[in-house]
Parts: C-alpha cells; sequence; structure tokens
C-alpha cells in the first residue's frame, strides 16, 4: 500500500485545495484530462484509469473513504467532498471503481484477515477491476430472485446459470456476486455471496452494446464453474444481508455530486459552443440545474458525515441514489437540447465531423447524445428509482 504517513491533512479549506491543486496541475496530463472529458459511461477509457488510478495510489489519495489504517487518506468528509469537486472540476478520469467504492469497503467490514490480506491491496493498486454479479435475466433490482447456482463440492462451489448487464465485465479480472446456495420460505434465504475469478475455467463474456452503441455491457454465463469456499463472503445461505450491506455503500456513491458536477460542466460547455443564439430559456435552466447541483453537494455532505453509510442508516444511500441519478439524467438531457441538431449525429461519424466547419460543435452534440443514452440506465441499476422511493416511504413510515 501507498504509504499514508506522506499524506497532510491541513485543517483549512484553502491550504487544502492548494495542496489538491497542485498535485492535479502535475499529475493530470493533457491526455488525462481529455479522457476525462470524453467520458461517456460510468468510467473513463480503460488505460488512462489505469494511469490516473496509479498516481493517486502513489499519492496515497486512490481510497479517500477508507479507514485510514487500510490505505485511506485520514481526510474529513468535507476535504473527501472538496478534492472529488476538484478532480471533477479540472477533468481527471473517471475510474473503474468498483472494488474501490464497494468491494473494499465490504472487505474491511465482513471480510476475513485472508480475504483482506489478498484483495484490497490489488484494489487500491489497481491490479485487481472488480466486476458486480447481481442482475439476471429474471432478477434485476428484484435481487431476492437470483437463480443462478451454486454447488457446494467439498472445498468448492460449482457455479451454473448467467449474471445479465454486468458492467465491466470485459475488462475485470474479478468478480462479486450472489448465487442461490439454497432454497426456503422467502426467496432472500439460501443465497451466498462469493468472489469469482474472470479467468475460471467455464466463464465466458459476452458483450452487450447499449442503446448509444457502447460496449460497457456484458452477459456472464458459468458452465460449472469452480469457485473455493475460501472465497465466500459471510456465512453460507446468508449472502441476502451481505449483498444489502453492499448495495447500501454502492447506493451512496455510484452517483456522487462530483459525477453529477461534470455532467453539468459538459452542459455547460455546450452553451457556450453554442454561443449567443442559444435560446435564454435553456440559459434559465441550466442555471436552475446548476443551483440543484449545489444543493445535491450540500445534501451529500450532511447525509454521509462519516463518507459512507452506517449499517442501521438504511433511507441516506437510497436518498442519494435516487436524487444524484435523476438530477444527473435531467442535466444530461438538457445538454442534448442545447447541443441542438449536432446532437443527432453518431459517434462513428466523428472522425469525418472534425474536419468540417463547426466540427467542435457536431463532435459535442454526439457526446452530449451518447451520455444521455448512456445514462438512462442509472435510474435502474442499484435499484430503481421506484425501488428507492419504497425504501424511503417505509423507513419514514416505521419512524412516524
Amino acid at each position: 500500500m501507498a504509504d499514508s504517513e506522506s499524506v497532510p491533512t491541513p485543517e483549512s479549506d484553502e491550504a487544502f485545495l492548494a495542496l489538491v491543486r497542485a498535485f492535479l496541475a502535475e499529475a493530470l496530463t493533457p491526455e488525462l484530462r481529455a479522457a476525462g472529458r470524453e467520458t461517456l459511461g460510468v468510467h473513463s477509457e480503460i488505460d488512462a484509469c489505469r494511469v490516473w488510478q496509479a498516481r493517486l495510489f502513489a499519492r496515497g489519495w486512490v481510497a479517500p473513504a477508507w479507514p485510514q489504517a487500510w490505505g485511506g487518506t485520514g481526510w474529513t468528509a468535507r476535504q473527501r467532498f472538496l478534492f472529488d469537486r476538484e478532480c471533477a472540476l479540472n477533468d481527471a478520469p473517471t475510474l473503474f471503481a468498483g472494488g474501490l467504492r464497494s468491494l473494499g469497503p465490504l472487505m474491511i467490514e465482513l471480510g476475513t484477515d485472508a480475504q483482506r490480506a489478498r484483495y484490497l491491496g490489488p484494489i487500491l493498486s489497481g491490479a485487481d477491476l472488480w466486476c458486480q454479479g447481481f442482475s439476471e435475466p429474471g432478477a434485476g433490482s428484484d435481487l431476492a430472485a437470483v437463480a443462478c447456482r451454486a454447488v457446494r463440492e467439498g472445498d468448492r462451489y460449482r457455479l451454473s446459470g448467467t449474471k445479465l448487464w454486468t458492467t465491466g465485465a470485459h475488462l475485470a479480472n474479478r468478480m462479486f456476486g450472489i448465487f442461490r446456495t439454497g432454497d426456503g420460505p422467502r426467496r432472500q434465504q439460501g443465497l451466498t455471496f462469493l468472489l469469482v475469478d474472470m479467468d475460471s475455467p467455464g466463464l465466458t463474456v459476452s458483450p452487450i452494446l447499449d442503446i448509444a452503441g457502447q460496449h460497457e455491457f456484458n452477459q456472464v454465463f458459468f458452465d460449472d464453474v469452480p469457485v473455493p469456499v475460501a472465497n465466500r463472503v459471510g456465512a453460507e445461505n446468508e449472502g441476502w444481508s451481505v449483498a444489502k450491506r453492499l448495495m447500501q455503500l454502492a447506493r451512496a456513491n455510484n452517483t456522487p455530486a462530483a459525477l453529477v458536477r461534470r455532467t453539468l460542466r459538459r452542459a455547460e460547455a455546450a452553451l457556450t459552443l453554442a454561443g449567443p443564439c442559444a435560446d435564454p430559456a435553456l440559459r434559465r435552466r441550466l442555471a436552475g440545474l446548476a443551483i440543484e447541483v449545489e444543493a445535491f453537494e450540500q445534501l451529500e455532505l450532511a447525509a454521509l458525515p462519516s463518507g459512507r453509510p452506517g449499517p442501521d442508516d438504511p433511507i441516506a444511500p437510497s436518498m442519494l441514489k435516487l436524487v444524484g441519478s435523476e438530477l444527473k439524467q435531467r442535466v444530461a438531457e438538457l445538454a442534448v437540447e442545447i447541443a441542438g441538431d449536432a446532437a443527432g449525429l453518431s459517434l462513428d461519424a466523428l472522425g469525418v465531423t472534425r474536419a468540417l466547419p463547426g466540427g467542435a460543435a457536431l463532435e459535442a452534440g454526439a457526446r452530449a447524445m451518447a451520455r444521455h443514452l448512456g445514462g438512462r440506465a442509472a435510474t435502474i441499476y442499484s435499484g430503481a428509482s421506484e425501488m428507492q422511493r419504497d425504501v424511503i416511504a417505509r423507513h419514514l413510515l416505521a419512524a412516524s
């Protein structure tokens, strides 16, 4: 792990921001900034992700929300927020971060000593990239319907079935997921949380193109795939509680305020390209959304004072996921409206449009449309918006 003793934690915002800005000015090359600006989905181009994660890791800043004993920075919640915002304002690449944001914190809480020793270091360094194996053809937001089987044979399980909409499975070398090991009167019973090596025999990844023609999703097939029992997190048939905790961690940070601000900056750039001809109504709407983004940033700080949700706090993760994902979609949709006819081009045509007069506006429009279309899934993954509203409503009714 990186040397955490080299990470200062100044008290004032000004001193902290000066430290962060100096690092970003040195570490973010023009190529990395371009990769950040051109990000369409949940992470930037993978080579840029690897380079940027290596630089953050070397500085000791790759996992600000982790406990300092496990490679975190020791920053306050406000310092973590300021760092994320500066990264957004400077077009830093968006990391492939399922391990950093979800599995790593889960391992710190619920993993065995051997699992933490094996997995945490490679998550921090970027040697391991993790995808999530939850959704299936008949089990999307309803994870209790998981049917992909894990049959125990001595010191290993044998996996059979399929996972669907698996983001980044073609890039990841490991997967965390839930599999059915038994049946009970309640569907939540009989699920087990397992860690799977993606190069295991019998595992096949099949690409799925999204509506914008981008390859981010996959279907993963398991044909008698062996997984050691030592790769189980928690007890057999008790994976529902482990998965619930992971989803709390994921929902609290899969659409953070910094990500929404990145989308807002793209919309602002589109308005700049539109120039004085831009519809004043679009300017007013963008100003209103900018205020909402500011409010969401304050909500994030208030809802997660420790930087991550507690096990007994079901409402904050759902609230942040709901507000963040829907706000991000509205900003992305407005960026398409600002781009106007330019948003009608596909990304495949960019090689031609760059050479045309107004090519920059055409390229920005094509990217705005791709972001808008790709972002439609944000209100579905990690639990659909309707599900998040149900969670919030049940909590409020129980507390009343």
